[in-house]
């Protein structure tokens, strides 16, 4: 496939330029599910960049979930419910103005992070030596040995969750973890979810025609269901959109109600490395001592979106039977990638990197809700900043959230909606900002357009 990307003479990076136009492409439906994009390597030859250039947008893409990596394939655009992508991809006319797509400089996307402090000297060190080592056969499907040894190890020191290397499945992102559940407990399986919740959860448990019961989220999280169900998937540490931090009463309550009707959590511990406010909650995982929790983590947001690479934690209970289901499966995630990843684990990089990123990425939340206080005052509420890398910002001035989202569009700033995650749109206007990607003068010069922006 050839795709056609025109750079501009303008200050936005090029694989900036690379990401929005093929973003764009897969919005419009130029680029349908199931199309199979150019290499990195080829696409680097077309446009005349560094294969860095063109793997630095596909990540981006990756970790937004427009695009996903099949292991010796590629890179293909990923599956939209109809339903999803009208949500998540409004119409054109209602919040982009065409024009000045290209003048946006500053995006407070929640899926970028902060590749220039990556430790790609380390990084690289590691994958030569193991290039230098057999890599003829596969990984065996539940995922390298000695990456579920680290990560068996780093869960129980750092979330309080016991388990054993058995009960650890590697898997290729979130939507691959839910699609071997969805899989294995069938279609006939309830599953509750929150509202609001993460969309593309939502689109994978409908795509396998599970019955999807909306469990609302309150201050404390997602609620306590009023019925029996299969399944329940939350995000406890930082609820989904709305950032809330599930308290430990809650976590109990949930934990308490999954054992009286013989349901099983999904906990997606996303974003629990970054926590800025006291000490870290115990993980509903470590709570449970009835085996009802299934648990989720993801290298994504602390190391590199392109590695791809999450991790499964089973109830014992379900292992043997989860295997014998699974017995012509293969593993779907990169062996390279995985050994590295356990080498990157095991000579203490991943830990001092934890370190480096908390610290830099609490100094721009902390930079960001100055400036929301600063510059908006109490037109402004702020929701959800005590973890991870996005905050949400109740705006409470006379403006919708499609028209604020269109003036920081003409101001050359890109923000999120939050209605989309929602099934019932809410009543107040709900804008999603991420910071982890932006520098302190981006955050700075983006929120001072903003509040000018909105006042006007």
């Amino acid at each position: 496939m050839t795709l056609t990307i025109y750079f501009d003479q303008s200050s936005k990076a090029l694989y900036i330029q690379i990401y929005e136009q093929i973003k764009q492409l897969i919005q419009s439906q130029q680029l349908v599910e199931g199309s199979k994009l150019p290499s990195k390597r080829l696409l680097a030859n077309q446009l005349q960049v560094s294969i860095h250039t063109v793997q630095i947008a596909y990540e981006q893409l990756t970790a937004e979930g427009f695009i996903s990596s099949r292991e010796r394939s590629g890179y293909y655009v990923a599956p939209f419910l109809d339903e999803w992508r009208i949500k998540i991809f409004p119409k054109q006319e209602e919040v982009i103005i065409n024009d000045v797509l290209d003048s946006i400089d500053i995006d407070f996307n929640s899926g970028q992070i902060a590749y220039d402090h990556f430790p790609f000297k380390a990084w690289k060190k590691i994958t030569t030596n193991l290039m230098r080592a057999d890599m003829t056969y596969q990984s065996p499907w539940q995922g390298e040995r000695s990456l579920r040894e680290q990560i068996c190890q780093y869960v129980y020191l750092s979330r309080g969750v016991s388990c054993t290397v058995e009960q650890i499945y590697i898997c290729n992102g979130t939507q691959s973890q839910l699609s071997l559940l969805c899989r294995y407990f069938g279609p006939t399986a309830s599953v509750g979810f929150e509202e609001p919740g993460f969309s593309r959860a939502y689109s994978i448990f409908n795509q396998y025609r599970m019955n999807i019961v909306s469990i609302p989220v309150d201050a404390l999280g997602m609620s306590i269901p009023e019925e029996p169900l299969s399944l329940l998937y939350t995000t406890p540490a930082h609820q989904f959109p709305l950032g809330m931090i599930m308290p430990i009463q809650r976590r109990y309550a949930l934990l308490q109600w999954a054992l009286q009707t013989d349901a099983y959590i999904i906990e997606d511990d996303y974003d629990s490395e970054f926590r800025y406010i006291g000490k870290p909650i115990p993980s509903l995982h470590s709570l449970d001592y009835q085996d009802r929790v299934i648990y989720f983590g993801t290298f994504s947001k602390a190391l590199l979106p392109s590695l791809r690479i999450s991790y499964m934690i089973l109830p014992n209970e379900l292992v043997n039977d989860f295997n014998d289901f699974y017995t012509e499966q293969k593993s779907t995630v990169s062996r390279i990638d995985q050994l590295s990843t356990a080498e990157f684990m095991k000579q203490g990089h991943w830990d001092k990197h934890l370190g480096k990123m908390r610290t830099l990425y609490r100094k721009k939340r902390d930079i960001l809700i100055t400036q929301l206080k600063l510059k908006l005052g109490e037109n402004v509420q702020i929701i959800g900043e005590n973890a991870g890398l996005h905050l949400i910002i109740h705006l409470k001035l006379n403006i919708s959230e499609a028209s604020a989202i269109k003036r920081g569009m003409e101001c050359g700033v890109k923000i999120y909606s939050v209605s989309h995650y929602y099934h019932t749109s809410p009543k107040n206007t709900l804008l999603l900002l991420g910071y982890g990607g932006l520098n302190e003068e981006q955050i700075t010069d983006g929120i001072n357009r903003l509040a000018n922006a909105w006042r006007d």
